[in-house]
C-alpha cells in the first residue's frame, strides 16, 4: 500500500473519527506531505511501516535547517503522532517511530488582552447609525460577554440563545457543545440587532438560523470580524496586537483576575485541559508583578 492510499485513510479518520475542520485536516496532511518531500529529496525509499526513528531525526533536522520556527517544527511533529496514532488503531504498524521524537522547547507567549476601559473604548468607536454598526456593537458585547471562538460567533444559532435564562449554548471544537452564561449588556445588543437589523433582512436559504449576518443575507466570515475589529482598534489609535481571539483572552483574564475558579472559566471557554487555561493564572501572577513594581516602595 502506498503513502497517498494511507493519507487518504488518515484524512477521513480526521474529519470522521476526530470531527477537525477542513482546514485543520488539510494542515495535517501537509504536515506528512512535508516529511514525502525530504525522503524524495534525500532518495529515500521508506513505506510508512520502513521509516525509522533516526529517519524522522534526521527529517526534523532538515525542516531546523530550512528555516522553520520551533512552534512550526512542533506543529510537524505533532501531526506525525497523529499519523502513526492511526496506523497503530489501523495495525498498520506495530510500533510508532515518533514515540521519541521530542518537539522542541517553546517560549510560552502570552497573549495580548485588552482592558475593560480598552474594549469600551472600541465600542463606543461603532457607528451605531448604520446598520452593520448594531450588529458589529452585538458581536463585540456577545465576544467579551461569553469569551467565545470567533468560529463560534459566526456559527451562533439563534435557537441556542436562552434570553429569560442568560444563557447560550455553544458549538465548539470537535462539534462539542457547552452552555456559557451571557451578561446583560450582551443580551440587550442581541435583541437591539435582531428586532431592528437583522428582521429586516432578506435571508439566504441555509441562514435562517444563524444569528449575525452579512448584509446580503449570510453567515458572516471569521475574516469579516478580524477586519471590524482591526478598523475599530485603529479609529481608536490602540497600539496593541489584536485579533478576535483578544476579546476570548480578555474575558478569561478578567474572571481569573477577579477570583473566578479556574475549572469553571475552563468550562466557558470549552477547554478540553486545564493546562490550556492555566495560561490565564500565568497572566495573573504578571499583572500582580507589575503591580508589585508600580507600587510598593522596596520594589
Amino acid at each position: 500500500m502506498n503513502w497517498q492510499a494511507y493519507l487518504k485513510g488518515f484524512q477521513s479518520w480526521l474529519r470522521l473519527e476526530k470531527s477537525l475542520s477542513p482546514n485543520s485536516v488539510q494542515a495535517y496532511i501537509h504536515d506528512i506531505e512535508k516529511l514525502l518531500q525530504f525522503l524524495e529529496y534525500k532518495n529515500l525509499s521508506r513505506t510508512p511501516e520502513s521509516i525509522s526513528y533516526n529517519d524522522l531525526k534526521e527529517f526534523v533536522r532538515w525542516i531546523s535547517e530550512l528555516g522553520m520556527t520551533a512552534s512550526s517544527q512542533a506543529r510537524i511533529i505533532s501531526g506525525l503522532k497523529s499519523f502513526y496514532k492511526y496506523l497503530l488503531m489501523e495495525d498498520v504498524v506495530s510500533a510508532a517511530p515518533t514515540d521519541l521524537l521530542e518537539s522542541p522547547r517553546l517560549k510560552r507567549q502570552l497573549p495580548d488582552v485588552l482592558s475593560v476601559e480598552e474594549i469600551d473604548k472600541l465600542i463606543a468607536a461603532i457607528d451605531l447609525s448604520k446598520p452593520e454598526g448594531i450588529r458589529n456593537k452585538a458581536i463585540l458585547e456577545t465576544m467579551f460577554s461569553c469569551g467565545l471562538r470567533v468560529s463560534e460567533v459566526v456559527g451562533l444559532q439563534i435557537s441556542h440563545i436562552f434570553f429569560s435564562e442568560e444563557f447560550v449554548k455553544v458549538t465548539g471544537k470537535g462539534n462539542k457543545e457547552r452552555l456559557v452564561p451571557v451578561g446583560a449588556a450582551a443580551i440587550k445588543a442581541i435583541r437591539l440587532y435582531m428586532d431592528s437589523i437583522r428582521v429586516h433582512l432578506e435571508i439566504k436559504p441555509g441562514n435562517t438560523d444563524i444569528l449575525f449576518l452579512n448584509r446580503r443575507g449570510s453567515k458572516m466570515s471569521r475574516v469579516m470580524i478580524f477586519l471590524i475589529i482591526k478598523k475599530l482598534a485603529k479609529d481608536i489609535g490602540l497600539k496593541k496586537s489584536i485579533s478576535p481571539h483578544t476579546f476570548r483572552h480578555s474575558f478569561a483574564t478578567a474572571l481569573v483576575e477577579g477570583g473566578a475558579d479556574l475549572r469553571a472559566v475552563q468550562q466557558m471557554l470549552g477547554h478540553e485541559s486545564i493546562t490550556t487555561t492555566e495560561i490565564y493564572t500565568h497572566l495573573d501572577r504578571e499583572y500582580l508583578r507589575e503591580t508589585l513594581i508600580q507600587f510598593h516602595p522596596r520594589a
